[in-house]
């Protein structure tokens, strides 16, 4: 690269936390150098702006949303939203105007915001009626997994077809190494693929690339879902779905809300952002002392993502969430507790949209090829199965993210059908973190035989 920058040439960053990638295990990984924006650096770079930045983009989204003008009822018609929150953001990345990469708004908003919404948002939760959904959440995620594991070694295969020079590698720069990586991130999280790179060891700048490809390839998927979930009644009418348990649902919810419904006052308000902190402290109290004593004491338990913090306080918070509702804690739903969690969930897919930077494809197109055929073949194999079972498009998108996204996305997609839906998205994201180090394992060792 030369040492002057032309129009769209500076360095790109992929990653979550400031100098290094950071994953749950302690993994650190350095960033890569090269990559197209419009600027040379980030021209907002302290966190107070940024997130001043992503409230003004969330207002403007949400004042217009509820506008009574036509032109404004019409544009929200087509396009949602919570894609838009998302949407944003990433094109600021990618102009360089801020950086997800230099902000540490994403891990605030991960920790601590994420964990507090799902307790607010669970209050009210009708915990029979999730149950009541039935198998076929369960029938897709499982889908979603199978789609993974057999799409990485198909699209290897294919591209392998076309430019077998990208397969070429031998060693520690063998193509398979770095895509097991995108395997155990895609089927459960942060800590499965760290999982994979200790197994199958691939060298720093193979898994550099490859955690770009996760990061660009899974948010451009995330970014259909989310705009699937403003049409899905088109999609589900198209499947022949029977979506009657979700309206069921969504309605006892909101019938729920509507009798509680009250005038809030500064205790109300104090107790719910309270409520939801608290438990999101003892989500953290919890995963700081049950994650390390796994680690130490039943260090095989790390292929369940049981020595992970991040998976602790998400399930810490969510069941924490769950206990109250059967109290009266319920209650604090008439006073917004929802739109509390709703208003946490939003900024956290701001921080997302943030962390994309679509110019990315640009720097490694062959990468991003496998990438994008790898989902694909995720998603062929999901509109089969939903088809042969009539499932509806929540359970697809659903599914889906809580292989591809995780904890932090699963909530965002399934709230986008509902808030009140959230946990459905979490219950499956531990799922993935339980079968994620397993399934990417035998998609490793598939791709592996292929190359």
């Amino acid at each position: 690269m030369s040492d002057k920058y032309n129009l769209f040439s500076v360095y790109f960053h992929p990653f979550a936390q400031l100098p290094k990638y950071n994953v749950d295990s302690g993994l650190t990984i350095q960033k890569i150098p090269n990559m197209y924006t419009l600027f040379a650096a980030p021209v907002f770079t302290n966190d107070a702006v940024v997130l001043g930045i992503l409230l003004l983009i969330l207002a403007f989204i949400f004042v217009t949303s509820n506008s009574d003008n036509p032109k404004w009822q019409k544009f929200y018609t087509f396009v949602p939203s919570l894609l838009l929150c998302y949407f944003i953001p990433s094109i600021f990345n990618s102009l360089g105007l801020i950086s997800g990469e230099e902000s540490n708004l994403y891990f605030v908003a991960s920790r601590y915001l994420l964990p507090a919404s799902l307790v607010l948002l669970t209050l009210s939760i009708d915990f029979k009626g999730i149950i009541g959904l039935g198998p076929k959440a369960i029938i897709m995620f499982l889908a979603g997994t199978v789609g993974i594991m057999i799409g990485g070694p198909l699209a290897l295969i294919t591209v392998s077809y076309f430019a077998p020079e990208m397969t070429a590698g031998a060693g520690p720069e063998a193509l398979w190494r770095g895509l097991s990586t995108i395997a155990g991130s895609w089927i459960g999280g942060g800590a499965n693929q760290t999982a994979m790179f200790e197994v199958f060891d691939p060298s720093a700048d193979l898994f550099s690339a490859m955690v770009t490809v996760d990061i660009i390839v899974a948010n451009i998927w995330l970014a259909f879902l989310l705009y699937g979930a403003g049409i899905s009644e088109k999609i589900d009418a198209w499947f022949k779905a029977d979506a009657s348990p979700i309206t069921e649902l969504r309605k006892k919810i909101e019938d729920y809300r509507a009798n509680v419904a009250k005038i809030p006052t500064l205790a109300d308000i104090t107790t719910i952002v309270a409520v939801g902190f608290v438990i999101t402290a003892i989500g953290h109290l919890g995963a700081d002392a049950i994650a390390p004593w796994i680690g130490e004491n039943f260090p095989q338990l790390s292929n369940l993502s049981l020595d992970s913090e991040f998976f602790w306080i998400i399930v810490i918070a969510t069941t924490g969430g769950l206990a109250l509702s059967f109290t009266r804690a319920r209650k604090l739903e008439g006073a917004g507790a929802s739109k509390f969690g709703s208003l946490f969930l939003y900024i956290l897919v701001a921080t997302i949209g943030m962390k994309m930077n679509v110019m990315a494809i640009f720097e490694s197109p062959g990468f991003f090829l496998i990438g994008l055929l790898w989902i694909i073949i995720h998603v062929i194999i999901l509109f089969i199965v939903a088809k042969i079972i009539n499932a509806p498009f929540f359970f697809i998108a659903v599914g889906s993210q809580a292989n591809v996204g995780g904890a932090a996305s699963a909530p965002i997609v399934a709230s986008a059908f509902h808030p009140a839906l959230a946990p459905v998205g979490v219950l499956l994201a531990v799922l993935g973190y339980a079968a994620g180090t397993y399934a990417a394992y035998i998609c490793a060792i598939m791709m592996q035989f292929v190359s």
